[in-house]
Formats: structure tokens, C-alpha cells, sequence
């Protein structure tokens, strides 16, 4: 019997299970290469995905989001009033997925000479800092403030 140890078991790293699963979600993923695509940097919040799908049309493909999972998926109909005498370019259907970070958006999705660009937002995030009351043993369940005592937590508690 062969027990697994988690990256995430420390004590120091609470709350980081759903991390681990992600994780573990893209290493049961098969790595293949179609189609070929290009991540970048667009300004200082932006990011492009950029995938070769040559001779899919809008209606072939589809783009969807579950669970900070970007999907892109590709499946080309058939034609059956075409006739091949040799056939070099498979109708081949894909795949392709992305996991995104906590807060990425999808701003919208373009198809381009055989290009399908897939532009994603980061949204600016300010840090947040509150106070967390900190009760003492005789003030505990009175519902009395009386013994409430606050602590400022974060960046500018040093102020």
C-alpha cells in the first residue's frame, strides 16, 4: 500500500486544496501538440492565446469556461458532396485546455486567417486590510465589547 504525500501539507499552507486539485487535474492531461498556439503578454494586464486552427470555421469551434479551465474544442463536419482523390488534410477534431489563475477574464475571442486569438484580462487588484477583533476569555459570549481589542493587519499596520 503506498500512501501519497502532498506538496500542500504543511501547516503553513492552509486552504491550498484546491490548488492541489488543479494541480493534479493537469498532470492527468495528455500532452498533445495540436493544435500549436502562443501565449503573450499584452500590456501590462493582458495576455493573448493564440491557437493555428486552419480550416476550422466559427461554427467548428467552441470556447468554454468551468472552473478556471479555459476549453478550447474543434470538430470539423464533413462534407459529403466532396470527393477526394487524395486526401493530405485530416478533419481532425482537438482539445485544447488552459488553466486559468483566480480573477483572469475572458475579454473576447477572434478568428483571423486561421487564427484563433483569445484575449484574457487580469484585473487590477488592491490589497485589502481590515481589522480583526480580538475578544478576551471574560468578554467571550456576553456579546459585550467591552473587551474587545483590535490588531490592524497588513502592509500599513506599521504606520
Amino acid at each position: 500500500m503506498t500512501t501519497r504525500v502532498s506538496l500542500f501539507s504543511s501547516p503553513l499552507l492552509l486552504g491550498f486544496d484546491q490548488l492541489e486539485r488543479t494541480l493534479d487535474r493537469l498532470t492527468k492531461h495528455p500532452a498533445d501538440g495540436y493544435p500549436p498556439y502562443n501565449i503573450e503578454r499584452v500590456g501590462d494586464n493582458g495576455l493573448r492565446i493564440t491557437l493555428a486552427v486552419a480550416g476550422f470555421t466559427s461554427d467548428d469551434l467552441t470556447i468554454e469556461l468551468a472552473e478556471n479551465q479555459l476549453l478550447v474544442r474543434g470538430k470539423q463536419q464533413e462534407d459529403p458532396d466532396r470527393v477526394y482523390l487524395h486526401r493530405g488534410i485530416a478533419a481532425r477534431q482537438f482539445q485544447r485546455s488552459f488553466m486559468l489563475a483566480e480573477g483572469i477574464e475572458i475579454a473576447g475571442a477572434r478568428l483571423d486567417n486561421g487564427l484563433l486569438s483569445i484575449e484574457l484580462v487580469r484585473p487590477k487588484i488592491e490589497p485589502k486590510v481590515r481589522s480583526i477583533p480580538i475578544e478576551t476569555a471574560k468578554s467571550a459570549g456576553t456579546g459585550r465589547a467591552s473587551g474587545v481589542k483590535t490588531i490592524d493587519v497588513g502592509p500599513d499596520s506599521t504606520k
